[in-house]
């Protein structure tokens, strides 16, 4: 906090408009904060204060009426390029250093926004833990023995320990959305090519999307609409069409079957995940369970499927050449993707399309998913020790959805006992982002 001031977008907009302080104050406060967490593992690298406190300075010459982000403290996830700063995906031995800055960060630049650094990530964006990383594994804000969530482990920790207002993530298979509920912030993953990948280390590029950490979802929106728009740099970048699909009032949301929901013996979190539907139906909103099977294996394509093979295509050349520098981990699910044929391949497709028309039947009666964001929350101490089946059983209700090209805004729902969050997503057709970011505020308003 600075005074009675705290980073969200809006309060911080009406301070720099009230005159009430400068967006120097906040630069100098935001490394006051930095320093003062030692050494948290949310950074890899950081811009230098004083580069940070000129760009606070050039805004002197412009007003916040004119840029939507003016004087915002911001991150960015160390697979997204900043021209001058070194890109390592949290593989020191790929490292390079861009001489252009990723597109999507380039629009936040030009908007105002001033960038602090880039942050941690499970390497090569390969994990659901905040754990497979040679630069630490970041925690949980609530609890130093839990694990952050990833592979954007330090943009949702950056934005919770508010050192910022708001972060870049990418999410694939949950990046954005898993670590968002550990640290009880708001994950938005948008409609797969509304915010350019240009400049972005892929993981899988068929299916990456870049995502956005804020506190609350008038920041997601506000961000979303400064970062979006068409990129020819990017050959999956999309339009969003002129007229999209409303979000109704009174709506329908879709739950699993009861004998469909996992937990992992976690009751805690099914009580949460069950007051957070209440809390749906108290808006007034309708539950209507769903078939949930055939988006579990869809799920299930991202990893046991040929979709890992391009896992392996996007680094190929460097783990042929320097495969003792991955993180064992990361190495051994990377590696899977060479067992795949293309005929293999086209049967994924085959399948993925099969059982996208499955799911088009339960969309008939619903207008969004609601949906636990994890099924439950891990401490460091078990992912070390069983790493692959536990980040499996985080990514239940994560791994689909941008392989059947849905977009999801990750909410706070609530705390277990022991003080740790929980978190539900809601999850929309395609193109929804907007309709999503004002339910998603109605929803946490309700809170």
């Amino acid at each position: 906090m600075i005074g009675s001031i705290t980073l969200d977008i809006e309060s911080l907009l009406i301070a720099y408009r009230t005159k009430k302080l400068k967006p120097a104050d906040v630069i100098q406060d935001v490394y006051r904060r930095i320093a003062a967490r030692g050494n948290d593992r949310v950074w890899i690298s950081l811009v230098e204060e004083a580069k940070a406190q000129a760009a606070a300075q050039t805004l002197a010459a412009n007003s916040p009426d004119n840029l939507p982000l003016y004087g915002i403290p911001f991150a960015v996830k160390d697979n997204i390029d900043v021209a001058s700063m070194t890109t390592t995906a949290a593989c020191p031995a790929y490292s390079y250093t861009p001489s252009k800055t990723a597109t999507v960060v380039e629009s936040l630049l030009k908007a105002g926004a001033i960038l602090i650094g880039k942050t941690n990530l499970d390497q090569f964006a390969t994990g659901l833990v905040g754990m497979r990383s040679p630069y630490g594994a970041c925690s949980s804000v609530f609890n130093n023995d839990y694990i952050s969530g990833g592979s954007s482990s330090g943009s949702a920790v950056a934005v919770a320990a508010g050192l910022v207002s708001f972060s870049l993530g990418t999410d694939t298979a949950g990046s954005g959305r898993v670590p968002a509920a550990f640290n009880n912030i708001i994950g938005l993953k948008p409609t797969r090519g509304i915010l350019s990948t240009s400049g972005v280390v892929p993981a899988c590029r068929m299916l990456d999307c870049v995502s956005i950490f804020t506190l609350n979802c008038q920041d997601s929106l506000r961000v979303w609409q400064v970062a979006k728009g068409y990129d020819d740099s990017d050959s999956y970048s999309r339009n969003v069409p002129q007229t999209t699909k409303a979000i109704p009032s009174s709506f329908c949301f879709g739950v699993p079957k009861p004998n469909q929901l996992k937990f992992f013996g976690d009751t805690a979190a099914a009580e949460l995940y069950e007051q957070a539907i209440q809390r749906l139906e108290a808006m007034g909103a309708k539950r209507v369970e769903i078939d949930f099977q055939p988006f579990c294996q869809a799920a299930d394509l991202l990893y046991s499927g040929p979709w890992v093979a391009e896992r392996l295509a996007a680094i190929q050349p460097f783990f042929d050449s320097q495969g003792d520098a991955i993180h064992p981990v990361v190495r051994q699910i990377i590696s899977n993707g060479s067992r795949y044929t293309a005929v293999d391949t086209f049967k994924g497709f085959y399948a993925l399309e099969a059982l996208k028309q499955e799911t088009a039947k339960q969309w008939e009666k619903i207008d969004i998913l609601a949906l636990p964001t994890t099924g439950t929350i891990y401490t460091k101490a078990q992912v070390e020790a069983d790493p692959i089946n536990l980040n499996t059983n985080l990514g239940y209700y994560t791994n689909f959805v941008n392989l059947m090209d849905l977009c999801a805004i990750a909410l706070p729902a609530g705390f277990r006992d022991n003080g740790l969050p929980f978190g539900i997503t809601l999850i929309g057709q395609a193109f929804q982002d907007v309709a999503l970011c004002e339910l998603g505020d109605r929803y946490h308003h309700a809170r």
